[in-house]
């Protein structure tokens, strides 16, 4: 029970802090409603500013990536799933199709350019295919009535979703202009905002895993 009670808090705890973050990166996706190609992250850019390709791909990230976010906040709630079963599905199809068909294509050019150099792309690519490859199989294991493994690669697809907000905690917690390389922090940044999130998951996992062998004992 008291490993149960601690990965419902836990749960609660990821729900929240998503939630806020995500509020947060709303009011600074608003920023470029304007289009002015000169603000916030743009600046930095302005290497390819002019490249129809990236800034498209830039626009059709951060104004849908939020919604990734929210959908997949969803999943953490049995209950939520249990009593809004069609729901779920509805929130499911404009996670997966948000990812494979918009996101997946537009941060694969971003990574291409990505700041951070070579350790940056090849961090923003492996993500990115990461990122599709956990999406795809939880669809394929619900399309084969496997529940369990659905749910499983969901999480790790949130976990991947999810990166962009442990990016930003972590550069905003220890980024310092005056003893940082710009660049390699980004890139290192990158690999770790992975790295961590993917931990996390299979904290959830092996913890889930471990409570279902109780009930069978039990």
């Amino acid at each position: 029970m008291t490993k149960s009670l601690g990965i419902r808090i836990a749960k609660v705890i990821v729900v929240f802090s998503v939630f806020i973050f995500s509020m947060l990166m709303l009011k600074t996706i608003s920023q470029y409603i304007s289009l002015d190609k000169t603000v916030g992250f743009l600046a930095f850019k302005q290497q390819v500013v002019n490249n129809p390709y990236w800034m498209t791909s830039f626009y059709i990230h951060i104004f849908s990536i939020t919604l990734c976010l929210l959908a997949g906040l969803t999943q953490f709630s049995p209950q939520f799933l249990r009593e809004n079963r069609r729901l779920h599905k509805i929130i499911g199809r404009v996670y997966v199709y948000n990812i494979l068909i918009i996101n997946v294509p537009a941060c694969f050019v971003l990574g291409l350019f990505s700041n951070g150099g070579l350790i940056g792309i090849t961090g923003f690519l492996i993500q990115d295919i990461l990122w599709a490859y956990f999406t795809v199989a939880a669809v394929l294991y619900i399309k084969k009535g496997n529940i369990i493994q659905h749910k499983n690669y969901m999480i790790l697809s949130y976990a991947v979703t999810t990166t962009a907000i442990t990016f930003r905690i972590i550069k905003n917690l220890f980024y310092n202009e005056k003893h940082h390389d710009y660049e390699l922090f980004y890139g290192m940044n990158v690999w770790l905002a992975l790295i961590i999130n993917l931990l996390i998951a299979y904290y959830f996992l092996r913890k889930k895993r471990s409570s279902i062998v109780e009930k069978k004992h039990l």
